[in-house]
């Protein structure tokens, strides 16, 4: 005889579990510690990072285990890349010494996710329209800047071929 499914409350008990679960690691991560005269919190995350070498990929692997949860969980697919796309742009910018560790003091991307795991997993109807728009927005944002990088190294080679050949 199988098992009987899970009534619809033991159901609910685990998703909301798992949500908390993903909120206090985004808390342990990203605001454990009021920094003394400002408003802002410290977390494991940027401490982390300052580590040489490994401590962004630490933290970013760290930070993956809201979006394991996130697929437990079945939320929307967008949801889910738009969740990758904030741990890409801590991962990259917190990849720059000093400025990048502060940077994810700021942009707090696992507090992000979370907050998007909550909204996903506790509303039956998501709309998705805003988490298209933020995807497609970075995306088209990485476009613009990886062009203009290329625009702007061959300007360099371009005035230094010309500077060192001679030519005017």
């Amino acid at each position: 005889m199988a098992n009987p499914s899970p009534d619809s409350s033991e159901t609910d008990l685990r998703r909301q579990a798992l949500v908390e679960a993903a909120e206090l690691l985004a808390k342990v991560l990203d605001t454990t510690v009021r920094i003394p005269g400002t408003s802002l919190y410290l977390g494991l995350d940027p401490l982390i990072g300052l580590i040489p070498g490994i401590g962004d990929v630490l933290a970013n692997l760290i930070g993956t285990v809201i979006l394991g949860m996130a697929a437990r969980l079945e939320v929307p697919r967008i949801v889910i890349i738009r969740m990758s796309l904030n741990l890409l742009i801590n991962g990259v910018v917190g990849a720059v010494p000093i400025l990048g560790d502060l940077f994810s003091v700021w942009f707090r991307s696992n507090s992000r996710n979370a907050d998007l795991l909550r909204q996903a997993a506790t509303q039956s109807a998501r709309r998705t329209h805003a988490d298209w728009t933020y995807v497609v927005g970075i995306i088209g944002g990485t476009v613009v800047l990886l062009l203009g990088l290329v625009a702007f190294v061959l300007w360099m080679a371009v005035s230094l071929w010309s500077r060192f050949a001679g030519i005017p």
